[in-house]
């Protein structure tokens, strides 16, 4: 199976900068103010229900996903990662594309995601078994096959115990992803490396080989929680607590398909000084269409190598709002992204009041829920790095 088979057991991404740590190739060329940086976007859940399918047919055997996508690509630009969960398998035509609750959904989702400016894809969810093990490889296969990489998924033992390391501008940010189930689908004990679970032996294994690599910054992606709640379960906490604990620097989660309050933390294991958990980003697309599962949200966060100490640490934190529009553009019934909080008013001419009121609230809560990271943001970066 091509695209498949992992050549080392570290695999290593090198996105090239003109200006980072690893251009200072002389000594003497390193100051104490010399700092590399890098930009990442987290979004929540990828999602492809059965109406999103019907609105991009683009003929009888081909779809169109690009169009959910086109107002909110430009905010990856200044990124140089996007990362998302693709809660959907990529099973092929003869598996029959469907929705909930076996997701399969045509390779072109792919393609979109791609066009859009996704690089990573978290791949370890509830979702990742519903076409079976043929399902999980043939969504590696084409995650692969579209220049991304996906994350909690594996087609081996030995690419289950490989660590996913991202080299950009001279910061090595490693990346691992584990989800609390699969609903109730079953794997071998021969076959356990399919889909991560969350295994705090895992991950404390994990996280240990991944500081083994010289890593700047550990980044993990964990899928839990109460569907629709607006809080952390305790589960969660205790979770993340552990993940702290053994040297997590940022931890994202997702499968509450609404968003869920996010904190700084400190722990002497991590190697950023202060790290940042958001436990769920909510839906970035998805046909759930009642307030908070209809909104989602861009979490931006800069990432600060100091060249000549050799330290890392949180440099600043954003978001943007986002909301799910479906509905006749005026070319067709579409899904599309919305940008909330920065598109102008007079804009998207084929919103409804109610749309435009139903936005204005996703803005409101998505606010007041982050308020612990977002306000005042710059004051408790500066504070917990200190």
């Amino acid at each position: 199976m091509k695209n498949l088979i992992l050549l080392f057991s570290v695999i290593i991404i090198s996105l090239q900068s003109l200006l980072d740590c690893a251009s200072h190739t002389a000594a003497e060329n390193i100051t104490a103010d010399s700092v590399s940086t890098v930009t990442i976007s987290f979004v929540g859940d990828l999602m492809c229900h059965t109406p999103q399918l019907e609105y991009s047919k683009a003929g009888r055997d081909s779809f169109d996903f690009n169009p959910s996508f086109r107002e909110i690509k430009k905010y990856f630009l200044s990124s140089d990662l996007a990362l998302g969960n693709l809660e959907t398998t990529i099973s092929g035509r003869g598996s029959i594309y469907s929705g909930y609750p076996l997701f399969n959904s045509p390779d072109l989702y792919l393609s979109a995601l791609r066009a859009a400016g996704f690089k990573l894809l978290f791949t370890a969810n509830n979702h990742a078994l519903d076409r079976g093990k043929k399902g999980v490889l043939r969504t590696i296969e084409k995650i692969n096959e579209n220049k991304m990489i996906p994350v909690g998924t594996f087609i081996s033992d030995k690419d289950r115990d490989s660590i996913r390391i991202m080299e950009i501008n001279g910061i090595r940010i490693v990346f691992l992803a584990y989800t609390f189930g699969m609903n109730g689908n079953y794997i071998s004990s021969k076959e356990k490396y399919l889909v991560n679970v969350i295994d705090t032996n895992i991950i404390k294994k994990d996280i240990w080989n991944a500081r083994s690599k010289g890593t700047d910054a550990v980044v993990i992606y964990f899928h839990f929680g109460d569907e629709y709640s607006h809080t952390p379960s305790e589960y969660q906490k205790s979770i993340v607590r552990f993940a702290e604990k053994y040297g997590a620097d940022i931890i994202i989660g997702s499968h509450p398909h609404s968003i869920q309050p996010g904190e700084y933390f400190q722990s002497s294991k991590n190697n950023i000084g202060k790290g940042l958990v958001v436990y769920s980003l909510g839906n970035f697309l998805s046909n759930q269409r009642w307030r908070y599962s209809d909104a989602g949200m861009i979490l931006k966060i800069k990432l600060e190598k100091n060249c000549f100490s050799g330290k890392t640490r949180l440099s600043d934190v954003a978001v943007n709002t986002t909301w799910i529009f479906k509905g006749n553009t005026g070319v067709k019934n579409e899904f599309v992204i919305l940008p909330v909080d920065t598109a102008p008013k007079d804009e998207y001419t084929f919103l409804t009041q109610s749309d435009r009121e139903k936005m204005a609230q996703a803005n409101r809560d998505t606010r007041i829920i982050l308020e612990n990271i977002l306000a005042p943001q710059s004051e408790q970066l500066n504070q917990k790095n200190k």
